[in-house]
């Protein structure tokens, strides 16, 4: 279902949510170290799961930062 603009959410269109994903992993891991209190893995709820894309982030960084090249590179150059 289209939104008013025409434009679909990102819960919608793969492509988007993938985005959104990276960038939070992207966020968390590097907000992580200045706001340790806020982003803890090991707290539950809502802002566990910002801790859980800090560790995601920090782990895998370097298949996070292949990811990140492939997305931005597909989005510039194949993207309608």
């Amino acid at each position: 279902r289209l939104l008013s603009g025409g434009a679909m959410s990102a819960f919608f269109n793969f492509e988007a949510l993938v985005v959104a994903l990276l960038l939070t992993i992207c966020t968390c891991s590097y907000l992580r170290p200045r706001f340790s209190s806020y982003i803890d893995p090991k707290r539950k709820g809502f802002l566990g799961v910002f801790g859980k894309c800090a560790v995601i982030g920090d782990r895998c960084s370097p298949v996070v930062s292949a990811l990140c090249v492939l997305t931005g590179a597909f989005v510039l150059f194949f993207r309608k």
